[in-house]
């Protein structure tokens, strides 16, 4: 795990930026690399390229980077693992390939060289985003893993294109003077995150999950035009075919069969993540995820696996007894520790500079104090994302399967029923659905504030219109322009799979892996996700909904997988998410602070932001008849930004958070 820039020249660009700025470039990413650094540059081909190392396997010099092939043409930097390295070798060892020490980057360069570039992609099992420059062909290629769990952004300067890790790599750079995306700040407000097909600044972009890109200086020549370096993109691996291809080729097998055969995958996706020449250990929640990650860890390790839970004080945000118990079934090593709310909330500040983008999923809190946790005694920490986006963890997904008749149903019975729920929301919305003859788990799912959702569902166009009513944060409109719709999912065949699929082709690498990433790199800590292995997830495609969604619950299968290893006791219980209580925070320690940010003066300085729209949400969660605690963060989290990025190292309202914080 790594941090890489680059820059590329055009030829005889009068404009262009000089080599050396890939120096500074580096220095801002050396939180992803803290074990070495390096740069490797061709003045006469106007390139260079630029590493940060975060030592994981084979810590000699032998895997430093950037990287020579072993016939001189190829250089590489690389972030990331490919964990299936080691059969690779072997397979290139029996075809006559000699091997100077003991990396994955070594292999991954000679399988380039061997098969070429797309085939060895096809063949490589791990997460990465790499430049690959072609000395002879004076060609830059590059490419970011199958479903996105390694960042790339990639900008057009005036006469040079430049790529980074992280955005703060490429705001050290003179020329780049971007303005803000509103798009971007209007989709960001309504999922609390950056799309992946969108950035924060204009004129920059994310290489897509599963994607390539390929060009030579006189591609960049001429005007900065992102929008034909895109139209250069194409697709290595593609989730919508994988989904469709599942359909088309179903599993056959009968249930235990599946579960087997589940089992079977996982345990070699875990397997190959444990491979490291430093400590290793795993998130541990209690949850089903994470807890079948560590069990299948534990099963095959020869001593106890190191296992890291941060506990919350506040009731209903803290799973901390659920780990300890799957902790002390499984034998692990197990470390547990206990935070007080106040020293939750001092990460506050922080968060703005480490996300480089606005990003408002609460849970990026706890996130970074477990990855904080787990760095103190090991540099690598499995974890349990993805179950969720490959075997249907959401409540959506359920709730979709038993009211997937309905949702379906004619579109002016849906909208009258929505009204009446809506206009019963607004009342005694709770008597109500306690007085409903509903399923516990159902019940769940739409008490409170719920029932107003439900009755957006049932109002929505079509299910894509379903899918973002599902997701967005709040109905109010905050912000001043419009975001992007949700994009097309391929034809499926069911309800429950387009929901999946959306989740994994948006949510996924637009919020969950952004917050894993950025989390875990701030503290130079590598997190690896076996349960998003594209082995997985191509078996996942394959199976029956049923396998999934069963008896009112997601998971089904994956239960079944747990349950070879922990009894059912230990783990059967309504899901929790990763969450901290930030509308109590703001209407308690963070009143203050928030004021600040959220006075109307503030709310027009940047004209993104409906003032009025923003003032009256406030004032509603303040007085308790609505809670609007996730949009608020979402604008908290873009104000606080704002003064980060557009007044660096001015003391804004983020840093005036600490002596609040410290009081509380």
């Amino acid at each position: 795990m790594c941090g890489i820039a680059g820059i590329v020249l055009a030829a005889n660009a009068s404009e262009a930026l000089s080599l050396d700025a890939i120096g500074p470039m580096m220095a801002l990413l050396r939180h992803r690399g803290p074990d070495g650094d390096g740069i490797w540059s061709d003045s006469d081909a106007g390139i260079a390229l630029g590493h940060r190392r975060l030592a994981i396997v084979d810590l000699s010099d032998a895997g430093r980077q950037p990287m020579r092939s072993a016939n001189g043409r190829l250089i590489i930097t690389f972030n990331g693992e490919v964990y299936n390295f080691g059969a690779l070798r072997r397979e290139l060892e029996s075809l006559g390939h000699g091997f100077r020490g003991g990396s994955d980057t070594e292999v991954m360069l000679a399988a380039i060289e061997c098969w070429g570039l797309e085939p060895a992609l096809q063949r490589f099992s791990g997460m990465f985003a790499f430049a690959l420059w072609d000395r002879a062909a004076r060609v830059l290629h590059l490419a970011r893993d199958r479903i996105g769990k390694k960042p790339l952004y990639v900008a057009r300067l005036p006469g040079a294109l430049v790529f980074a890790s992280e955005l703060k790599a490429l705001r050290t750079l003179p020329h780049f003077r971007p303005e803000i995306d509103r798009r971007a700040v209007a989709a960001m407000l309504a999922r609390g995150c950056v799309p992946d097909d969108l950035c924060i600044w204009n004129d920059v972009f994310k290489l897509p999950p599963g994607a390539m890109l390929s060009l030579s200086a006189a591609d960049i020549a001429g005007p900065a035009d992102t929008a034909s370096l895109k139209a250069r993109i194409s697709r290595w691996w593609s989730l919508a075919a994988v989904a469709e291809r599942g359909r088309r080729d179903p599993c056959a097998l009968d249930d235990g069969d599946m579960v087997a055969e589940l089992d079977g995958l996982l345990r070699l996706a875990v397997g190959e993540r444990m491979v490291a020449d430093v400590p290793l250990g795993a998130f541990l929640s209690g949850g089903i995820d994470s807890s079948t990650v560590v069990a299948l860890m534990q099963a095959q390790a020869n001593r106890p696996v190191r296992t890291f839970t941060i506990a919350f004080g506040e009731r209903g945000y803290d799973e901390s007894v659920d780990a300890g118990r799957i902790a002390r079934h499984l034998g692990t090593d197990h470390t547990e520790l206990r935070l007080s709310p106040a020293e939750a909330r001092t990460v506050i500040p922080e968060l703005p500079r480490i996300w480089d983008e606005p990003f408002a999923d609460e849970s990026q809190i706890p996130t970074l104090l477990v990855s904080r946790l787990a760095r103190t005694d090991v540099t690598v920490a499995l974890s349990g994302d993805g179950g969720d986006e490959c075997f249907a963890g959401y409540s959506r997904h359920f709730l979709a399967a038993r009211l997937a008749p309905l949702l379906r149903g004619p579109s002016r019975m849906r909208r009258t029923a929505a009204a009446a729920l809506d206009h019963m929301a607004g009342g005694t919305s709770a008597w109500i659905v306690d007085k409903l003859p509903l399923p516990n788990a159902l019940r769940r799912a739409i008490g409170g504030d719920r029932l107003r959702r439900l009755a957006e569902l049932l109002a929505a166009d079509d299910t894509r219109d379903m899918y973002r009513r599902l997701t967005r944060l709040s109905s109010l409109c905050l912000a001043r322009d419009a975001g992007p719709a949700e994009a097309d999912a391929p034809p499926l065949d069911d309800l429950v799979s387009e929901l999946i699929f959306r989740d994994m082709a948006g949510y996924l690498p637009d919020d969950i892996l952004v917050k894993l990433d950025r989390a875990s790199m701030a503290t130079s800590l590598e997190a690896r996700c076996p349960l998003l292995d594209h082995r997985i997830i191509e078996f996942a495609w394959r199976l029956p909904t049923a396998a999934k969604v069963r008896h009112g619950q997601g998971k089904w299968i994956l239960r079944q997988v747990l349950a070879r290893y922990v009894p059912r006791a230990l783990f059967e219980r309504p899901k929790q998410g990763f969450d901290v209580p930030v509308g109590a925070w703001l209407k308690g320690p963070l009143r203050a602070w928030a004021e600040d940010l959220l006075t109307a003066a503030r709310l027009r300085r940047h004209d993104l932001l409906e003032p009025v729209a923003v003032r009256s949400c406030w004032q509603e969660h303040l007085s308790g008849r609505r809670d609007h605690s996730r949009v608020l963060w979402a604008v908290l989290m873009l104000e606080a930004w704002l003064d980060e990025s557009t007044a660096p190292g001015a003391a804004g309202p983020i840093n005036q958070l600490e002596p609040i914080l410290q009081g509380s």
